[in-house]
């Protein structure tokens, strides 16, 4: 009896995002060509109407649409530039990611990250994270 092995990373993105859906059709591709049968990563689209946070480790919406989010296979949490560097060693490019986390690197990868994490919304032409997250509860709150 086979199964289908669990991934290694599950990166939570927002697929309302186009830049967000150009990175994770990038990684999925990758992925699937270099591990046919058997990809490391999965992708759950958190502006879906049935993103559950309960099925995410607890990561809600606001918190998931807020900074990038991914969850390793033994239920670890990894947050914002961690997320890419985890996912690029996952698909052999970590090189590229890795002076992310060379010290003084790092907080400048952070800084960046938050800066981009802050503005992704309106740079995007999205409303704000209040605005979705406020259409996300109306919505909810009228299916049983």
């Amino acid at each position: 009896m086979s199964s289908t092995p669990s991934p290694e990373l599950t990166l939570l993105y927002d697929g309302g995002c186009p830049l967000c859906l150009r990175e994770v059709s990038f990684l999925r591709q990758r992925d699937q060509r270099l591990h046919p049968g058997a990809t490391r990563l999965a992708f759950v689209d958190i502006d879906a109407a049935n993103y559950n946070p309960a099925q995410h480790s607890g990561i809600s919406y606001r918190e998931a649409m807020g900074r990038i989010h991914a969850i390793q296979a033994d239920g670890t949490v990894l947050r914002d530039v961690e997320v890419f560097r985890a996912a690029y060693r996952q698909i052999g490019l970590g090189w590229l990611y890795a002076p992310s986390a060379w010290p003084g690197l790092r907080q400048l990868a952070d800084i960046a990250y938050g800066l981009w994490a802050r503005w992704r919304l309106p740079l995007t032409r999205r409303p704000d994270l209040d605005q979705l997250c406020s259409c996300r509860s109306e919505a909810t709150s009228h299916h049983p």
